[in-house]
């Protein structure tokens, strides 16, 4: 299986999950290839291939009916990705947009958020890595 980070390397692989996604999210769980096709404006072999690299790592599943290929997104494997990119951009947020998000609070006030945010994330830290298991 290829490592997740090639898989969402290539631009056409990412387009096929955007639409798929987006298709999705409008109410139609699956897309044939021919939809593909026609919304991507690519060849058939060409999204086909995509979509057989996508299959194999797990970020889509199809469904055959007759001569027919169905496919639906799957974003769990995505997770892997989320995690290793989730500390990389807290750890470049803005200062300017920490000390706008506690204005107007008093001091008692943007402790306690400090605090809760802080066992906020200790928890996830914990829970996390199990829930994978």
């Amino acid at each position: 299986m290829a490592d997740i980070f090639d898989v969402v390397a290539d631009a056409t692989r990412r387009d096929i999950l955007r639409v798929l996604h987006e298709r999705s999210e409008a109410g139609d769980a699956e897309s044939s290839v021919s939809q593909l096709v026609a919304t991507l404006e690519l060849s058939q072999p060409t999204v086909s291939k995509h979509l057989k690299v996508l299959r194999e790592s797990g970020l889509v599943t199809v469904r055959e009916e007759g001569q027919r290929r169905y496919y639906r997104i799957e974003p769990r494997p995505l997770e892997a990705v989320e995690d290793w990119l989730l500390p990389l951009t807290a750890a470049i947020k803005a200062p300017e947009e920490e000390a706008d998000a506690v204005v107007g609070l008093s001091s008692d006030a943007r402790d306690f958020a400090g605090a809760v945010g802080r066992a906020f994330a200790d928890t996830i830290d914990r829970v996390r890595p199990r829930r994978r298991r």
